[in-house]
């Protein structure tokens, strides 16, 4: 559904991830259907699959994150460490009761989410990750309340009858394609002059990503150069343009024409990736 902007949506965000369903998906895409199944693949250390970060900044697009919380028998994904802790991800350990039992993470995060809608009134949009029909139920509750409902799946786990039932689905294959590889920080750069570049590439990084998600939620290229800076703010709460060598938001979109062009609007300027 388009929207003049992400700052229109009404609410914050929810976010609830039956992480394991997640990767299982993955890995069975990866290594071929009914590997994760089996108990020498299933219960051992697991390779990072998952990218945290796409998934995190769609759910930024649709208002600032109030709830980031992630179900799994995490024993197990330990070397998603530094992404879950980058990402502000809030873990929930759930151990399966028996070798071959399910973790009842989808369980859970069902009776969370509904407890939660009922207790929060500012949580306008929800987020599941997640392809199972399981989350059929919960998905009516949520839109009963008069909530946004987003779902993310991988394509070949997810089923058909759950993505229906939200207002909007997007597969996971869809939001990683095509992804930039993440920028230098500034901290890790350094301060001799051999860091100008990595900063330039930062600061522009911010930008596209930020105009991105805004014409992907809005449905047009064309985005309110005000909802930018905003939703920079909530990819990275830590962005500072003073760090990149700007003083304000508005001299940084003029220093980086590369990136963006700007047009005057009926309200506001209004911008798109070039």
């Amino acid at each position: 559904m388009a929207r003049d902007d992400a700052e229109d949506n009404g609410g914050s965000v929810a976010l609830y991830w039956d992480f394991e369903n997640l990767h299982a998906g993955l890995a069975e895409e990866k290594f071929g259907e009914g590997f994760y199944g089996k108990p020498d693949s299933r219960f051992k250390v697991q390779e990072p699959l998952v990218d945290i970060q796409a998934i995190v900044e769609l759910g930024a697009s649709f208002g600032p994150i109030a709830i980031n919380r992630a179900y799994c028998n995490w024993q197990y994904y330990g070397r998603y460490r530094d992404a879950l802790l980058q990402s502000a991800v809030e873990l929930i350990q759930l151990f399966p009761p028996g070798s071959s039992a399910k973790n009842g993470a989808d369980i859970k995060l069902c009776l969370d989410a509904t407890e939660d809608i009922g207790r929060f009134a500012h949580i306008g949009t929800v987020l599941i990750i997640g392809g199972d029909s399981d989350f059929m139920p919960v998905a009516q509750k949520i839109k009963a309340a008069g909530r946004k409902l987003i779902g993310v799946g991988t394509r070949r786990a997810t089923n058909r009858h759950w993505a229906k039932s939200c207002h909007e689905f997007r597969y996971y294959e869809n939001l990683v394609e095509g992804q930039p590889l993440e920028a230098v920080p500034v901290a890790e750069a350094g301060a001799d002059s051999t860091a100008a570049p990595a900063v330039v590439d930062r600061a522009g990084d911010m930008l596209r990503r930020a105009v991105r998600l805004l014409a992907e939620t809005k449905g047009d290229a064309w985005v309110h150069k005000g909802a930018i800076w905003p939703m920079i703010k909530r990819l990275d709460p830590t962005f500072d343009t003073k760090d990149h060598g700007h003083a304000s938001f508005s001299d940084m979109v003029k220093a980086l024409d590369a990136v963006v062009e700007v047009r005057k609007g009926v309200k506001d300027h209004e911008v798109r990736l070039r």
